[in-house]
């Protein structure tokens, strides 16, 4: 996440910061690291031009750029189709919440599908946050994982070309799991998805493949929120 949000209350009840399900086994796995399957090529030089140009460009003469709107069935517009697809295994249970604020706009999504013995569980959180007044650039991807199980190593992000101004893949470590944060002027977007094994043949999760499907469902998303 990008720091607390910017809104008077906090998140209050719908706090995103959730800790992953208690009866679910929280044994990392780790998956052959496959070469990635999207287009990276020259990813640290885009690296430096994008870090270059975000840090020269005057982004807004005024109040943040904002081509999206926010909304309160975020479940019902991020379905989550690709990750889906690409897991085997369909999301059954979801919660939404919401807030509206002089500062920020934000929708919050999280999914779930029911636990099964020797096997692998996935759980999904989707947010977007909107930010009214202030540039959302120097909280950008600094914010740790969303559970005190999964941490980010910084050596290990992945830059994504082609995805809003600039967007980020950050794995986790002592936590199975992926995170991909979108900013696209004053808008900032959150896919992230957690894996629990049920035994040591559930280890083999593509990590790969759950990237991949992550960026295909956050281009989705802007699309349907673009206003």
């Amino acid at each position: 996440m990008i720091g607390e949000p910017e809104i008077d209350g906090g998140w209050d009840k719908a706090h995103p910061v959730e800790e992953a399900e208690p009866d679910l086994p929280r044994e990392h796995a780790r998956g052959p690291r496959a070469p990635w399957r999207w287009a990276l090529g020259g990813v640290l030089a885009a690296s430096a031009v994008w870090a270059g140009t975000l840090a020269m460009q005057d982004r807004f003469t005024g109040t943040p750029r904002i081509d999206y709107r926010h909304s309160a069935e975020l479940c019902e517009e991020s379905p989550l189709k690709t990750l889906g697809q690409t897991i085997g295994r369909t999301f059954e249970g979801s919660e939404d919440s919401e807030g509206v604020s002089p500062v920020q706009d934000w929708a919050y999504c999280r999914a779930r599908m029911t636990y099964e013995e020797d096997s692998v569980s996935y759980g999904a959180e989707v947010q977007v946050q909107l930010h009214k007044r202030t540039d959302p650039v120097p909280e950008f991807a600094t914010g740790p994982g969303n559970s005190p199980y999964a941490q980010i190593d910084p050596a290990e992000r992945r830059e994504v070309p082609g995805l809003g101004e600039r967007a980020v893949i950050d794995r986790y470590y002592g936590f199975g799991g992926v995170r991909l944060m979108v900013l696209d002027g004053g808008a900032v977007f959150s896919l992230t998805v957690q894996w629990f094994l049920g035994d040591e043949e559930g280890s083999a999760v593509d990590g790969d493949a759950v990237d991949a499907a992550l960026i295909e469902d956050a281009r989705a998303l802007m699309e349907k929120l673009r206003r």
